[in-house]
């Protein structure tokens, strides 16, 4: 029986968390500003970053979430 990848739960993809601080932004600023429907343009301001890097992080986000899942159980 062959087994489906596709349902390997992990992923190489460092967390929003990790993202963030690498970027040098404020991790609970910007969840602040997408939970408050914000624009990049808007959040990035607020967060004094450009808008493209609060962009590459709301790409993330919605990719794949908070924090990627690493391991199996």
């Amino acid at each position: 029986m062959s087994e489906d990848i596709s349902r390997v739960p992990w992923g190489m993809h460092p967390s929003l968390k990790d993202r963030t601080n690498e970027l040098g932004i404020d991790f609970d600023g910007f969840i602040e500003g997408l939970k408050n429907n914000l624009d990049d343009s808007r959040i990035a301001r607020e967060l004094g970053t450009t808008e493209k890097a609060i962009t590459s992080l709301r790409k993330h986000f919605e990719e794949f979430g908070i924090q990627s899942i690493v391991g199996r159980d």
